[in-house]
């Protein structure tokens, strides 16, 4: 009798060791805070498909907090967070990095990552594209097809690194193009984006550059209407009307988001701030326009391609 019972704890040991077990490692459970909406179509959006992705990867539980544009709103959703057990939150934005600097010190076991911002903490971690060749490329695709030889950046701050880029490019594509650039002081006012685009168009502006992920929609949508260009930004906008978007600057903050996880998984996330671009396939052009042609396509890709190898871009 006792063998027998032997024999059967010996196969069931057996059994369960060759059940294969996924490999556990620090990711237990993930958080997502948004300014707004993860319905903008854009940068919300991008956040959102990142959540899922590290989902999907990890088999872990996520959680996303809407709205959470204030330092009371913040501590209340992260104090949330911190109860269900997350150890992993985004910030989606570079305000995050001002709050999570504080409140990081009171979450030892929690990591705090954010955009754009400056991270001072062990335990905070923020994420910076380097956006420059992305609003150069832009740029040298909008002095390309604009036959005005006016194109347009409509910016939300002045310290945008692909405000310049883009400047830089169009020039380098075409030295007699004009270049007017306007801020609307705000990622989100919409109606005074459209006012300051529909000045621009008055002006002779036939293909602009929307760098504001809470506006840029709409404004394609008023472009589309007066049947003249724009270069999308953030995501790849070729499906608000391929006549209309020529290409996308696009940062795969999807992707970033799961590479995060898993060096965070991994115990290999570094704290400070971390730049990312080209080279780390996160930063890409999107589909071209039909209105673009292969020439100049391949022309482009050469170029994209010459600075993912050697970072220098076209003089």
């Amino acid at each position: 009798m006792l063998r027998r019972f032997g024999m059967i704890f010996i196969c069931v040991f057996m059994l369960a060791a060759c059940v294969e077990k996924k490999p556990q490692g620090k990711l237990e459970k993930v958080g997502l805070l948004v300014p707004e909406t993860v319905n903008d179509q854009v940068w919300g959006s991008k956040g959102f498909n990142g959540l899922i992705k590290i989902q999907s990867k990890f088999d872990v539980e996520v959680f996303y907090k809407e709205g959470m544009n204030s330092e009371r709103a913040v501590n209340h959703a992260v104090k949330e967070f911190a109860q269900k057990g997350v150890n992993l939150i985004f910030g989606h934005g570079s305000e995050y990095a001002v709050y999570f600097n504080e409140i990081s010190r009171d979450y030892p076991d929690i990591h705090f990552v954010s955009f754009n911002g400056d991270a001072k903490n062990d335990n905070t971690t923020s994420l910076n594209f380097k956006a420059h060749a992305m609003g150069f490329f832009g740029g040298m695709v909008a002095a390309h097809m604009s036959n005005n030889k006016k194109v347009g950046v409509l910016a939300a701050y002045e310290w945008q690194p692909e405000i310049e880029g883009f400047y830089q490019g169009a020039l380098a594509e075409n030295n007699d193009t004009y270049v007017d650039i306007q801020y609307v002081g705000n990622w989100d006012d919409k109606n005074k984006a459209i006012q300051l685009v529909d000045r621009m168009m008055a002006n002779g502006v036939d293909v602009v550059y929307p760098a504001g992920d809470g506006f840029n929609v709409p404004v394609i949508e008023k472009v589309k209407e007066q049947g003249l260009f724009v270069i999308g930004y953030v995501s790849d906008q070729s499906d608000l009307g391929e006549s209309t978007v020529l290409t996308s600057t696009i940062q795969e903050v999807d992707l970033l988001y799961e590479k995060i996880a898993n060096e965070f998984n991994s115990g290999n996330l570094k704290s400070g701030n971390q730049s990312y671009d080209f080279q780390d396939d996160v930063i890409s052009l999107g589909k071209y326009s039909p209105s673009v042609s292969k020439e100049f396509i391949g022309k482009m890709d050469k170029h994209v391609k010459l600075y993912k190898e050697t970072g220098k871009l076209p003089e």
